[in-house]
């Protein structure tokens, strides 16, 4: 999980033009400036795109959800992945 807790975090920084952010499960959107509803669907895009998953629209707007955070999110992506 940490390889992939990296790899988030670094599209994290590129989708919000922040190379300080620093990732960590509690964290949510709110803990984000500029984490509106156009980037939310910009990071979806990107993490989609650098990870070759897709998202179903039920799961992109649950990650916007009261009580979804980072950790949600990574939890998402993973399950998301081919098994190794």
């Amino acid at each position: 999980m940490d390889e992939l807790r990296t790899q988030v975090q670094e599209v994290f920084r590129e989708v919000f033009a922040d190379p300080e952010i620093r990732l960590h499960d509690q964290m949510t959107a709110d803990d984000i400036d500029g984490w509106d509803s156009l980037m939310h669907i910009n990071l979806i895009v990107a993490l989609e795109k650098h990870f070759g998953i897709r998202m179903a629209t039920a799961e992109i707007a649950r990650l916007k959800e009261d009580g979804q955070n980072i950790g949600t999110l990574l939890q998402l992506v993973a399950g998301k992945l081919p098994r190794a």
